[in-house]
């Protein structure tokens, strides 16, 4: 169950924060096997002087079309996590066109008793789910 987090730069059109929010779900579910309906996005969109995320030395420049997507999730594997990274950005860049460069990742794992999904329950531990 994750929750994915979406910072971009103000000034997409809704169609694409639509299709990008389609195709990260659709690839989270395919890498994390999560259950359909395990769907937890939110968008941010910020001025372009409020986000400064450049390229750690590794030789490369980034665009306005910059994302950068945060997921808070429960442990997964190595390959899922691998998985998960590629298979967003081929398919952010064959279906959107949204360069490989400008799609930054970033996984915090947390455990069952951090998530209350609604009436200050903890339904991992629960059974409720």
């Amino acid at each position: 169950m994750p929750l994915m987090k979406i910072d971009m730069i103000k000034g997409r059109q809704q169609e694409e924060i639509e299709e990008i929010l389609k195709i990260s779900y659709r690839v989270m579910l395919e890498a994390f096997d999560a259950p359909i309906g395990d769907r937890y996005q939110i968008v941010s969109q910020h001025e372009p002087y409020e986000m400064q995320i450049l390229d750690t030395g590794l030789g490369f420049e980034r665009t306005k079309d910059v994302l950068l997507f945060s997921l808070i999730t429960r442990p997964r594997t190595t390959e899922q996590k691998k998985q998960f990274y590629h298979n967003l950005v081929t398919a952010l860049n064959d279906e959107l066109g949204i360069r490989k460069e400008d799609i930054m990742i970033n996984l915090v794992v947390n455990d069952d008793e951090d998530w209350s999904f609604a009436f200050g329950k903890a339904q991992f531990l629960t059974g409720e789910l």
